[in-house]
């Protein structure tokens, strides 16, 4: 196809937190499929250097009048930005909420619904399991990461009848060179240092940034697509394998452990709430729409970011 028709077929979406880790590579990548993407930024810089293809706005309300194909929504607050208090805990629910509820309100103006809306949430909506298998339809157990993701879930689901398509994306660790938690765990793990977490034995479902875009490009072109997904590689590893097969990406040992009480006594419930307890969770329906990972073994994907 060439350019004249690449921009007369394009559609529009609406994207907020389009200068986030996920999203930053999630805007390019439906830029390269054609798509016309505005950015809900509250980054004031980034507003004069859009392109043909890439727009960003700072309110809801300096959006054109036209019609929106997708509204993808990935607003938050990151959960490591501090430590994790009583009021850092409630903004970081109302960072995720709070945009929600002001693209409810911003929906409910247009004359047209959009084709698909799609929400971002995490599997810490299931709470902490052991070995057990979880898929889409497994229940939840409580916890903070339960909370913030069921409150952003509720608040999603509100607006369910303000698209015609509403998807859930519950996102597990994603794997990435430009963010997230890879670079983080780079340096210890080239030290030796990258053993493992409290026993180790806790479950970390990830997947690879670049089947994040993709399935998400899926999910806006499926018109069968509805309801929630999970995010994540059909193979997730315990917090102990996955310290191994970084060390053996590096060529190091992964060695010298990291004991629960120290993570705690650093990073304090963050370390509960993510780093010292997992989830088992499997991408049922996402493998069941049709989509195949490019990444789907932990060595793999590591191959390819390092």
């Amino acid at each position: 196809m060439n350019v004249d028709n690449l921009m007369k077929n394009s559609k529009y979406i609406l994207l907020t937190g389009g200068t986030g880790f996920i999203g930053r590579c999630l805007s390019q990548h439906l830029i390269d499929q054609g798509y016309h993407v505005t950015v809900l930024t509250r980054s004031g810089a980034k507003l004069s250097s859009g392109t043909e293809h890439l727009a960003y706005i700072a309110a809801l309300a300096d959006l054109q009048p036209r019609h929106w194909y997708g509204v993808i929504n990935l607003a938050g607050e990151p959960l490591n930005k501090t430590r994790w208090s009583t009021a850092q805990k409630a903004q970081i629910i109302s960072s995720r909420v709070a945009v929600t509820q002001r693209l409810n309100e911003w929906l409910r103006t247009l004359s047209t619904p959009p084709e698909v809306y799609i929400s971002g949430s995490a599997v810490g909506w299931y709470g902490h399991w052991d070995d057990e298998c979880l898929d889409e339809d497994s229940p939840s157990r409580a916890g903070f990461s339960n909370t913030l993701c069921a409150a952003w879930e509720a608040a999603a689901m509100a607006q369910a009848d303000l698209a015609s398509r509403l998807c859930i994306i519950r996102l597990g660790i994603v794997l990435g060179n430009a963010g997230g938690s890879l670079p983080a765990m780079l340096l210890p793990a080239k030290l030796g240092l990258g053993g493992p977490m409290g026993a180790g034995q806790q479950w970390w479902s990830w997947i690879h940034m670049e089947d994040v875009v993709r399935s998400i490009n899926l999910l806006l072109e499926n018109p069968q697509a509805t309801g929630v997904f999970n995010l994540t590689a059909p193979n997730p590893v315990t917090q102990i394998e996955f310290a191994r097969a970084l060390g053996r990406q590096l060529h190091r040992p992964a060695l010298l452990p990291l004991p629960g009480f120290m993570a705690k006594l650093m990073l304090g419930e963050f370390a509960e709430e993510v780093l010292l307890k997992g989830q088992r969770v499997k991408p049922k329906h996402l493998l069941d729409s049709g989509f195949t990972f490019n990444y789907p073994e932990l060595p793999g994907a590591l191959r390819q970011l390092l």
